[in-house]
């Protein structure tokens, strides 16, 4: 008598289960103007809500930075499938952002993966949950952005998909969003606003640029602060209190 295993367990094709080979990317020149900012410029420049959980952090140098467009990878939870087969679909230049669900279990890649990302001329990986083998991590020289590390290994199994909308960090990421990482965190930049987000942040940087020179001499005045006090109705010193 054969014993099957339950229809439950099958691999379905489709979403969940699937793979694009190619996307759109922005211009080399917008992604290396990003280059010339720290992550919490981009962040504000985006009103603060599309910067990763701190939680994600570089967990190989810290002086490490990280910029280029996003090749995503989402994973069943301890599972690295689709994270091999993202290193035949990622160009050079790209950053791996690997949704595996936040999972305080499995390593999703370690020195082997970091190491062949490396040869493919990937430039960093960013993972919502844990990596291991950090010292072969370190050696490979590769950017990794993660929860944290653990010893135990990943399984080999699926599902999973390459280059579909993924959440990593609390953060809607598509393929081809610029991904900016620094000591500070992760942004994503949206493909389709990185033009106009850069032009803006060039701007305010010559504009602010002069004010902090100043802060930096000490020269400066809190004026601004009294004044949001005054218009918000702070009452500053003791309040006055009426006996009848």
């Amino acid at each position: 008598m054969s014993v099957k295993k339950p229809r439950s367990a099958e691999m379905h094709p489709g979403p969940g289960f699937r793979i694009r080979e190619n996307g759109t990317r922005p211009s080399r020149e917008i992604i290396d103007g990003f280059r010339e900012f720290f992550t919490p410029d981009v962040s504000d420049i985006m009103n603060r809500l599309y910067t990763m959980v701190p939680q994600i952090r570089n967990v190989t140098a810290p002086e490490n930075t990280i910029c280029g467009p996003a090749c995503t990878v989402k994973v069943f939870p301890g599972d690295n499938l689709m994270v091999h087969k993202a290193l035949d679909i990622a160009k050079p230049g790209d950053i791996m952002v690997i949704d595996a669900g936040a999972s305080p279990m499995n390593a999703v890649l370690g020195d082997l993966i970091s190491t062949k990302a490396k040869h493919r001329g990937i430039a960093g990986i960013v993972v919502d949950g844990l990596v291991r083998d950090i010292e072969g991590i370190l050696e490979a020289q590769m950017p990794v952005f993660a929860r944290g590390i653990t010893p135990i290994g990943p399984l080999h199994r699926g599902p999973g998909e390459v280059n579909y909308p993924i959440q990593c960090g609390g953060i809607v990421v598509h393929p081809g969003d610029i991904v900016v990482g620094d000591m500070n965190g992760v942004v994503i930049v949206p493909q389709d606003e990185a033009e106009d987000l850069l032009r803006r942040l060039r701007e305010r940087k010559e504009a602010e640029s002069a004010y902090l020179a100043a802060v930096k001499r000490g020269e400066f005045s809190n004026e601004w602060v009294d004044r949001t006090l005054t218009e918000g109705g702070c009452i500053v010193g003791e309040p006055k209190i009426s006996v009848n």
